[in-house]
């Protein structure tokens, strides 16, 4: 039996196309924050205060609980740490 994938894991796991695309989205927003965070070896007190959301937030933000979090809600996080958001299309590789 041979098994296909995509570039997508979330497709690959069940879930329709556009839902696949908006959570990778969110999954490669979320990792730049949590990198952000690590990377500055912020408490999640002090990341909830620079991010603009409470403590909790921050934990499940870190436990990558990403059907907690819009496109919009991380956006707006990446902004207050001041990251500049890049987006590029292309069209989809054929199966």
């Amino acid at each position: 039996m041979k098994h296909t994938t995509t570039d997508n894991v979330f497709e690959d796991i069940g879930f329709d196309k556009q839902e696949a695309a908006n959570l990778k989205v969110r999954a490669i927003l979320l990792i730049e924050i949590k990198e952000y965070i690590h990377k500055k070896g912020l408490k999640q007190k002090d990341a909830a205060a620079l991010l603009g959301i409470n403590q909790p937030e921050v934990s499940a933000l870190m436990h990558d609980h990403i059907f907690k979090f819009s496109i919009d809600a991380l956006v707006n996080m990446l902004a207050r740490i001041g990251r500049e958001l890049k987006i590029t299309t292309r069209p989809k590789k054929a199966a």
